[in-house]
Parts: C-alpha cells; sequence; structure tokens
C-alpha cells in the first residue's frame, strides 16, 4: 500500500516537476567558438525558487577562467516566479552599487538605463540571456529575442558581473557557476 502510494504520488506530480524544469542549452556557438554548459544553480530566496541559471563558457577553458580573462560566455537565466521589472532593476542596482566606485557608474549609467528600458515583467517560465563575445560584447535576449546590443565591453563585464564577481546577488549562486568540475 504504501509503495502504491509513493507510485501514484509520483505519477501525478511527475509532469509538474519536470515542466518546471528548465531545459539550458548544453552548447552554443559565439564568434566561431562553441561554448559549452558548464554549471547550472538554483536561486532560492526565503524557501521559494526564483530561477535557475547556466553559465556556458568555451571548452578547455574553466567557469571562472572565462570570467576572469574576458572568454566568450553566456549566462541564462528562467524564472520560476513573477516578478516585477522595477523589482530586477532595484536588485541589480543594489548589486551595482556594491561592486563598483561611484566614477565608474556613473560612466556607465546611460548604457545601464538603456538596457533597463528593455526589461519587461517576468511571468514564470520566462528566460533573460546575456551573451558575452569578442564581436558583440553584450548581448541581451528576452524569451529568446534579441532586445539590446552593446559594443561596450565594460558594461558588457559590469552587467554579467550581478551573477559573476564577488558581491552580486548572490555569492553562492556565483560559486556554484564558477566550480570547477
Amino acid at each position: 500500500m504504501h509503495r502504491a502510494l509513493i507510485y501514484l504520488t509520483a505519477i501525478l506530480f511527475s509532469p509538474l516537476l519536470l515542466a518546471s524544469q528548465p531545459d539550458f542549452p548544453r552548447q552554443i556557438d559565439v564568434d566561431e567558438q562553441t561554448l559549452v554548459l558548464r554549471n547550472e544553480s538554483l536561486l532560492r530566496y526565503l524557501f521559494v525558487d526564483v530561477y535557475s541559471a547556466a553559465l556556458l563558457t568555451p571548452a578547455g577553458v574553466s567557469p571562472a577562467t572565462a570570467v576572469s580573462e574576458r572568454s566568450p560566455l553566456h549566462l541564462e537565466l528562467y524564472y520560476y516566479r513573477n516578478i516585477d521589472r522595477d523589482d530586477v532593476i532595484k536588485a541589480a542596482w543594489v548589486a551595482l552599487e556594491r561592486q563598483h566606485d561611484s566614477a565608474t557608474l556613473e560612466r556607465l549609467r546611460p548604457r545601464i538605463d538603456e538596457l533597463h528600458a528593455t526589461f519587461a515583467d517576468i511571468q514564470a517560465g520566462d528566460r533573460y540571456s546575456l551573451t558575452l563575445s569578442e564581436r558583440q560584447p553584450l548581448e541581451l535576449r528576452y524569451n529568446g529575442e534579441v532586445v539590446f546590443t552593446s559594443d561596450n565591453e565594460e558594461l558588457a563585464r559590469a552587467y554579467v558581473g550581478i551573477w559573476l564577481e564577488e558581491n552580486g546577488l548572490s555569492d553562492r549562486l556565483r560559486q556554484r557557476l564558477l566550480a570547477e568540475r
């Protein structure tokens, strides 16, 4: 009886569990270079799943090295919850202000404001991705559509740093994404 209840529960709830799991790309091509999935991690806040993140970097280059040496990379976020765009922008500024001095932020503010102007309210199941490459230093996609690009390398590295540099949104998420496997 107990085993039957476990099987029935698994059958009834497995579609819900599978539907909520993100399917991140295993590899993508950027600037004629293949980036491979290195790590995935879940951001949980107060026992609530907020989003999962995946980091893709060149094969043979550790995630931490890809970030420190400014290699091409792709960071993708899959959201489990609805989030107001203004809350996303506030959180981004909190991280940026912890990570950068005021002169740097004033220099980057006009481009960051342009990037933020493209944000929409997030619905459960939405995706944002940031791709950094030599040819196009920053490409932001929302649900697969390009919504922002920039040739500004400093902006690109500062913005992806919200997730991949110290004192960002979550040091635990950062450590998991940059872990060597």
